[in-house]
């Protein structure tokens, strides 16, 4: 009798046991097809997300898209679309702002798109190498022209046949080395976005590319938004950035549209929300100007 009820409990035990490990498994098994943070209980982030293989720069890329509020409810609506370098960081930032810089500026609402890598270590994150031409003074460097063809011929068709693009307003969006990308695609892709943002740019290296000819554009409404900190603690970006300005300020040949910011007190990194907010009120003017009329108008009836 007491063999039997050794045996019963040992059974049982042994049950429970297997139970639980398939439910360890089951729950891992799940977790791998989960995202690691679901945005969509975060209702200004409400999005997507999708992991892109580059087989032009050979390295994936992590890609996070915000919705416009209202986006699921106005299916036939296109709206601009903003890709913001380094989503890593600016991504939370800057597509969670956006919500409150249409309440409030009346920037139109707009499809944000952040362009990650997935952590900050170099093994992972080789922003030195996409946002940088040849530096001998660097042991990476020199891949910028790789990752403006990854995102002209793989990402933005990859964004713009999954959400609704209106593909005439793009913006480019970087800070710092990033703001060299966006220098780069202006000077030598002009046509390719519309707006363009850089903040707090490094014109490093070889900074008199950015004084040569540009390449021709097709379009004529293009244009180009640098904003500058009084306090960046990089003081000859800011030196550098001001004499660009003055120099393509001068001339009439530009194939863009150029606003310089001056960010009073502001830092090298901790500016983006101001940036940001400048340089769409900037590149929206007009639809801002209307927005209000629209409003004004409502508001006698």
């Amino acid at each position: 009798m007491t063999a039997r009820i050794a045996r019963l409990l040992l059974t049982l035990l042994l049950v429970s046991f297997l139970t639980a490990c398939g439910e360890r498994q089951t729950r891992k098994a799940e977790e791998a097809y989960l995202p690691s943070t679901p945005l969509d209980f975060l209702p200004a982030l409400k999005g997507d997300y999708f992991r892109l293989d580059s087989e032009i720069v050979g390295r994936p890329y992590h890609i996070y898209v915000r919705y416009p509020e209202g986006y699921e409810q106005s299916p036939e609506r296109e709206y601009p679309v903003i890709y913001l370098l380094d989503g890593d960081s600016l991504f939370p930032i800057l597509a969670a702002n956006h919500l409150f810089l249409h309440y409030d500026d009346k920037i139109p609402e707009a499809i944000v798109v952040g362009i990650a890598y997935g952590g900050f270590d170099p093994a992972t994150n080789w922003r030195d190498v996409d946002f940088s031409t040849k530096w001998a003074e660097r042991a990476r460097s020199g891949g910028v022209e790789d990752f403006h063809r990854f995102v002209e011929r793989e990402l933005l068709p990859a964004v713009e046949t999954r959400y609704r693009v209106d593909a005439t307003r793009r913006v480019l969006y970087g800070q710092s080395r990033g703001g060299f990308m966006v220098l780069y695609s202006a000077f030598n892709h002009p046509d390719l976005f519309w707006g363009r943002v850089a903040g707090n740019p490094s014109l490093l290296p070889h900074p008199e590319q950015f004084y040569a000819e540009p390449a021709k554009a097709a379009r004529s409404d293009l244009r180009l938004v640098v904003s500058s900190a009084t306090e960046d603690r990089y003081k000859e970006n800011r030196e550098r950035t001001l004499d660009w300005y003055s120099h393509w300020r001068a001339r009439d040949n530009a194939p863009w549209n150029i606003y310089l910011n001056t960010i009073e007190g502001g830092t090298h990194a901790a500016n983006s929300t101001d940036i940001y907010r400048y340089a769409l009120r900037e590149l929206f003017q007009d639809e801002i100007m209307q927005a209000q009329q629209d409003a004004d108008a409502t508001a006698q009836h």
